[in-house]
């Protein structure tokens, strides 16, 4: 029986999820697969690579550094989130990812995107740590406004949260047949449209079916938390999340509140480790 580890976005609410993912690393709780949505894409591939503790110092390291995430960074580059220095000069200088430890990892790792000219979900495999996967997690990670589209193969993305937030249903549609979902938000949490829509859809006129995504966001995420809860009834998922809202925007340069989300985290992986492990039957 395939089991799944499928990880929502978030930006920085994903510390909570690095904080449940150590937990469980540091446990040994192995996955078949794992599919990872923006921030859960860029965090997530360190459970692939094994690497226990990367993610919180690096955001830790790097919160002030306005390479990592600035206005300045937004004005030079044209990314809120420094696209080259994020995703190609840190993880490859600075604070190294261990690519043999991912390529040697038979987990499957999937990010999603949004293909900004159909307006539909993409989902990549990446088995091998090179200049292209991290360009997919990048293109995952690129949110509306705050980023550059990226362009891989002849098409167009950007951030996946926009038409797949929470991917349990592609991985129960590969034959993933137990999957803990770990979310950013707390569970009755219900989405609404941006206050930004106006400006998206100016921004993005060129591309129709993308702002209509955008635009049915709301009502895909809140779908799809009930498709979890009926996922869960059935036995094919266990969802793990913060017990409140995280104290933590989408945006931060505070050390001490990274930290802070992180342990949220930890605290909630502690205090659900024997139901995860008894679902997955380890």
């Amino acid at each position: 029986m395939k089991q799944g580890l499928v990880l929502e976005g978030g930006a920085l609410r994903g510390l909570f999820s690095v904080g449940v993912m150590d937990v469980l690393m540091e446990h040994n709780v192995r996955f078949d697969g794992a599919i990872g949505v923006s921030a859960g894409a860029s965090f997530g591939c360190n459970y692939k690579s094994g690497q226990i503790g990367r993610v919180l110092r690096y955001n830790k390291r790097f919160a002030k550094d306005w390479r990592y995430c600035s206005v300045r960074s937004f004005i030079t580059t044209g990314e809120l989130f420094g696209g080259e220095f994020c995703f190609h000069t840190f993880p490859t200088q600075l604070d190294l990812f261990d690519d043999e430890a991912f390529d040697s990892n038979p987990m499957e790792f999937y990010v999603v995107c949004t293909d900004v000219e159909t307006g539909k979900a993409h989902y990549q495999k990446l088995m091998h740590s090179d200049w292209d996967s991290a360009e997919w997690i990048r293109a995952s990670s690129s949110m509306p406004l705050a980023a550059k589209i990226i362009e891989m193969g002849g098409h167009k993305y950007m951030d996946g949260g926009i038409t797949d937030s929470i991917p349990l249903k592609y991985f129960l549609d590969l034959g993933y047949e137990k999957n803990l979902v770990i979310l950013t938000q707390p569970l009755g949490f219900e989405k609404k449209q941006t206050s930004l829509f106006p400006l998206i859809k100016w921004k993005y006129r060129a591309y129709p079916e993308f702002v209509d995504a955008i635009a049915n966001r709301p009502n895909m995420y809140n779908d799809t938390l009930r498709l979890v809860s009926e996922e869960v009834e059935k036995g094919r998922a266990l969802v793990v999340s913060p017990p409140a809202t995280l104290p933590i925007n989408h945006v931060s340069h505070n050390p001490d509140l990274m930290q802070e989300v992180y342990e949220i985290g930890r605290k909630t992986a502690d205090e659900n480790l024997e139901r995860i492990l008894t679902y997955l039957q380890r």
